[in-house]
């Protein structure tokens, strides 16, 4: 862990989603096996396990040999309408939520920074019963997706909300750089010694320290 600075209030959490908010990992495997194997694409868990897990997924199948972006992107897709499928193995991170919603309220902010897809994280969290954002830009911007009103009502998310998601889509430069986490303190007015991280992986973890805010290395 990287502390932060003893003398300035924490403001705001980033939580890597994959990992860290959730444990997602045999999911987010299965789907992908399941979505390559209809094709006749051969590849165990062991192997993506291996080899491709924490990847984003045009950088996985581009490294997995397919190399036509169209093939790509159909699998994709196909890999995002399986994924459901395979929830009853995700696990929520309790003891982390119940931090954030406690730091929440007491007037701090969290949101879910991450390089996966908008769509995987959504429908985690609407299986977890946590929520999106529901409060609209407070100074009439266009919205980003990661300030996008969630439709959920208050029944439908009974574990609480996030007040942003910024996820892979949202950002030129992937995780190790730390643009993702930089936008969101721009976009919360806060500084990175007001602003704490939680990691899970190699590269998320190189890109909370290049943001300059202190973070936590999780380990589900």
């Amino acid at each position: 862990m990287a502390p932060a600075d003893n003398d300035t209030r924490i403001r705001l959490l980033l939580l890597d989603f994959d990992g860290t908010l959730a444990d997602t990992r045999r999911a987010n495997t299965l789907a992908y096996l399941a979505a390559l194997g209809e094709s006749g694409y051969p590849l165990t868990e062991e192997e993506y396990v291996s080899n491709y897990f924490g990847m984003r997924c045009e950088e996985f199948l581009t490294r997995y040999g397919i190399g036509d972006p169209a093939e790509r992107e159909r699998l994709r897709l196909r890999k995002i309408a399986l994924y459901p499928s395979f929830f009853d193995t995700v696990r929520l991170n309790r003891p982390l939520w119940d931090f954030c919603r406690q730091f929440q309220s007491q007037g701090g902010r969290v949101w879910v920074v991450s390089t996966g897809s908008r769509a995987n994280i959504d429908n985690v969290m609407r299986h977890l019963g946590i929520g999106g954002p529901r409060a609209e830009s407070p100074d009439n911007r266009p919205q980003t997706d990661g300030e996008r009103v969630s439709e959920q009502s208050d029944t439908e998310c009974p574990l609480g909300r996030v007040d942003g998601i910024l996820s892979g889509e949202d950002i030129e430069r992937p995780k190790p750089a730390p643009d993702c986490f930089l936008e969101v303190m721009r976009r919360e007015g806060c500084s990175p010694r007001e602003t704490l991280i939680f990691e899970d992986s190699p590269i998320g973890i190189e890109a909370a320290r290049r943001s300059g805010a202190g973070y936590f290395v999780v380990k589900l």
